[in-house]
């Protein structure tokens, strides 16, 4: 139905009968510098996401599969930021990035009086890693899981091999872990790249899209002009390009995975 009304000037009273014009809102898509600047944005929040969540996931799976004193207590500790409601965490963050929060009161007590308090979500080369940030506190316990199933399933007696041959502390992550985890790699990578180009519940609730849009991204332009500039079709074609760039991802995922029945 979104796909029907892409072709239309449909407004909120769906039960108004459809008004075709053609491909008059892809060619005001095509011509819209705010979509382009959505766009753009997205772009950024997956270029800033997907590698640190896939080095820092990793990371954390390593480190909470060797043998430590609290091994579960770590593997519970990482994991639970993905049990917190993205409404609670969002407020925290909020408070913590506020002008009188924490954050800023823990540099005021390092600086003294000579220290401004910073703008986390005030100011617009801020506001987009500071929204990130959530992202990745969020999504690393999860991925992190993963990555540990995935490095449970390496068989131990590849490493007392390699160390016979010399390899031993990092190196063998290098030499045997990182090539045996590239399925799982792809994957996160993947998977994470989708999350992020489908961002909106971090931006809806602590920036609203701004400073001066600067974290508007594309969910969010198309909450914002369906319920709030009311242009349903427009919407729905917005809709449709988030569509595409989501099925791209999706069948990458299926080509680097060697899984191409689907395609």
């Amino acid at each position: 139905m979104a796909l029907v009304m892409s072709f239309t000037a449909t407004g909120l009273d769906v039960s108004e009968p459809l008004r075709f014009i053609g491909f008059a809102n892809f060619q005001r898509l095509l011509a819209d510098p705010m979509a382009r600047q959505v766009m753009f944005t997205t772009f950024l929040y997956l270029i800033g996401v997907v590698p640190p969540i896939v080095l820092g996931a990793l990371a954390l799976a390593v480190l909470v599969n060797q043998k430590l004193p609290a091994q579960t207590l770590l593997r519970g500790a990482f994991y639970t930021p993905v049990l917190v409601s993205i409404v609670v965490a969002a407020i925290a963050f909020r408070w913590l990035y506020a002008e009188n929060g924490l954050i800023n009161g823990w540099f005021a007590a390092v600086f003294g009086d000579t220290f401004s308090p910073i703008g986390f979500l005030t100011v617009p080369h801020l506001a987009l890693p500071a929204v990130m940030l959530v992202t990745l506190w969020k999504g690393l316990g999860y991925y992190m899981v993963i990555f540990l199933a995935g490095l449970q399933g390496i068989p131990k007696e590849l490493y007392e091999a390699a160390e016979l041959d010399g390899s031993e502390g990092w190196r063998q992550h290098l030499d045997i872990t990182l090539p045996l985890m590239r399925p799982y790699v792809t994957l996160v990578a993947v998977v994470s790249s989708i999350a992020a180009t489908k961002v909106f519940e971090e931006v809806f609730l602590m920036t609203q899209g701004g400073p001066a849009d600067a974290t508007r991204t594309i969910v969010y332009y198309v909450y914002d002009q369906a319920f709030s500039e009311l242009e349903i079709s427009y919407a729905c074609t917005l809709g449709l390009a988030l569509f595409f760039m989501v099925m791209v991802l999706t069948l990458l995922r299926l080509v680097l995975a060697g899984d191409r029945s689907l395609i």
